[in-house]
């Protein structure tokens, strides 16, 4: 293949615009040092990227889910629901209903806001500046 065309990459990525975004961010990670699958032969990098996917080489799911990756900036992680610890409560004096379960006071989001609206700062003193 002497020159890459988006024709011989789009039976691969449908969508011409995905072909660019998925292009473009491989093109950056070769730039950033990760190594190429296919023969350089002088070419620049988006080539390579385009030459890449042609081949397929790298899988366009695989440069998709990985330029989602790299463009999110919170990453949900789903963790295990935590468990009351009923000692801890117990010993601090809670009460305790007749079933022998403990009590949890629930506050609600907005009791929440309106509590942290209600504190005040610290008041700064000359001496912290020492």
């Amino acid at each position: 293949m002497a020159r890459v065309t988006v024709e011989d990459c789009i039976d691969k990525v449908e969508n011409r615009f995905d072909l660019v975004l998925l292009a473009s961010h491989r093109a950056r990670l070769i730039a950033a040092g990760q190594p190429i699958t296919v023969d350089r032969d002088n070419d620049k990098n988006p080539v390579v990227a385009l030459r890449e996917i042609a081949d397929t080489t790298m899988e366009p799911d695989d440069l998709k889910e990985d330029l989602i990756h790299s463009l999110q900036k919170h990453v949900e992680v789903d963790e295990p629901e935590a468990e009351a610890v009923p000692a801890l409560t117990a010993a601090a004096g809670a009460p305790e209903d007749a079933s022998g379960d403990v009590q949890f006071d629930r506050m609600t989001e907005e009791d929440l806001l309106r509590g942290l609206e209600g504190l005040v700062p610290p008041a700064e003193t000359e001496d912290d500046g020492e």
